[in-house]
């Protein structure tokens, strides 16, 4: 059933944030969300993962539940929210578990970020739930600290549109204590469980991530006036805005797989910073990528895209000049370039790029950023509880 969209006021939306699954995030939603309906509000559930925790199950009992629509593929069948029927039934607020979630395909849209966006334009508001290294520009930090990387992932520009974000906090040795309680998932997965994400020091290094990013996002907010985006407990205040000629950030992407690490990095200092942030390709006239070259590049400024980073292609027989050139025009503070692959057989030409920019560029700061690995490259669906 097409959707039509609601010309009326936009919903809020409420996220509790944490760090790993577990600490409470759903638990939390919930509570708040039966605080919601005792005092007159019309709430629904639209999607909740229960995850067999009974005090979380007891926490939904009270609420009504909109029937999840059930989609076949490859042979089963999956039940997700049906963000149609949502719409008809048209609540006051609407609980929405595991933000990140990505829908079966076939499915009108491909995240549950984008049926929740839905709901808000339609004058729905939403509680939903995610962990810290669900965060697209923290993807790579978050792969350094546990070795995993993390699949379903949220654009940093979703989470800031956030009327408020609630951050669940809990120290790492009381929620190991709950895995080994049985508290969080049953004996068989939380053994698994123990050999990711739930290392005593992968859980306290994603802990503070967490918590510096809250921090952070509760000074820019503040200066700004925005919405909040506070720690459980911690009132909002005041504070002065910084002062200072605006920064600019400029990435220059190619088609080396490097390119995505260096779009996460230049795009975080930018928001680090309240920064205007543009990303660039340049090819020399009559050169002409291989197909695969070219379809790494167009991915590489699809993500960009899709991070709100504005992309420009450019063209030049000189990419040092053109890029140095570029960011003078546009009043660029910083440029970011991939630390440059090596090739024994032609180690001076693969320094020239980053050498001539570092010279043209005086007036400028350059930063070459290194793709750093560590690890076993594990891939993982990243618990959202």
């Amino acid at each position: 059933m097409p959707i039509t969209l609601d010309s009326g006021r936009r919903g809020e939306l409420k996220v509790f944030l944490g760090y790993a699954a577990g600490v409470g995030k759903t638990y939390q939603m919930l509570d708040e969300a039966n605080e919601l309906k005792r005092s007159g509000r019309d709430v629904v559930i639209g999607y909740f993962e229960p995850h067999g925790r009974p005090d979380t199950i007891a926490k939904a009992e009270a609420l009504e539940i909109v029937p999840r629509r059930v989609t076949a593929y490859k042979g089963a069948e999956f039940a997700d929210m049906d963000t149609e029927a949502i719409v008809a039934r048209h609540p006051e607020v609407c609980v929405v578990d595991e933000f990140p979630h990505t829908n079966i395909p076939g499915s009108e849209r491909n995240k549950r970020w984008q049926d929740v966006s839905i709901l808000l334009d339609h004058g729905i508001d939403v509680l939903t739930t995610m962990n810290i290294q669900h965060l697209e520009s923290l993807n790579d930090q978050v792969w350094q600290i546990s070795g995993i990387r993390v699949r379903e992932t949220i654009p940093d520009w979703v989470l800031k549109q956030a009327d408020e974000v609630v951050m669940i906090d809990l120290t790492p040795r009381a929620l190991l204590n709950r895995l080994e309680r049985g508290v969080v998932y049953s004996p068989e997965k939380a053994e698994r469980a123990k050999a990711n994400f739930f290392k005593e020091e992968t859980l306290v290094a994603l802990r503070e991530l967490a918590l510096r990013e809250t921090a952070h996002e509760v000074n820019i907010r503040l200066q700004t006036g925005e919405s909040s985006f506070e720690r459980l407990g911690v009132p909002r205040g005041r504070s002065l805005s910084s002062v200072g000629a605006p920064e600019r950030i400029l990435i220059h992407v190619t088609s080396e797989p490097a390119s995505a690490h260096l779009i996460r990095r230049g795009k975080r200092v930018a928001d680090y910073l309240g920064a205007d942030c543009l990303a660039v390709s340049i090819l020399k006239p009559g050169r002409h990528l291989k197909a695969d070259e070219r379809e790494r590049l167009e991915q590489h400024l699809n993500f960009a895209r899709n991070m709100q980073i504005e992309t420009r292609e450019l063209q030049g027989e000189d990419i040092a000049e053109v890029l140095v050139e570029f960011a003078r025009r546009n009043q660029v503070t910083q440029i970011f370039l991939s630390y440059p692959v090596r090739q024994k057989w032609l180690p001076f030409l693969h320094r020239a790029l980053d050498h001539r920019v570092v010279h043209l560029a005086r007036d400028m700061r350059v930063v070459i950023v290194a793709d750093r690995q560590r690890g076993p490259k594990n891939t993982a669906k990243a618990g959202n509880s």
